[in-house]
């Protein structure tokens, strides 16, 4: 069994704690996903941040497709594998 990995972009904190809540209450997932925030090259300010919601998916159960429109709810994206 692979171990897939999922990666939400998403435009700030707020947003992403929001979509990790929202993954947990719409997926029934037990793990909690991972916050990352992730400075745009060059930048200190935490303004010019993205965050990024870390999944991993063991049993390959969570649909893309799914994980994209949850992320496009908060402005984001999925990232590709």
């Amino acid at each position: 069994m692979s171990e897939v990995r999922h990666v939400l972009v998403l435009p700030d904190r707020d947003a992403a704690e929001e979509a990790a809540e929202a993954l947990g209450e719409r997926f029934g997932i037990d793990e909690e996903p991972q916050l990352v925030r992730d400075a745009l090259a060059g930048e200190d300010d935490a303004e010019d941040a993205q965050w990024l919601v870390v999944l991993h998916d063991e049993n390959e159960r969570l649909d893309p497709v799914e994980l994209d429109a949850l992320a496009r709810e908060w402005d984001g994206w999925r990232e590709e594998p």
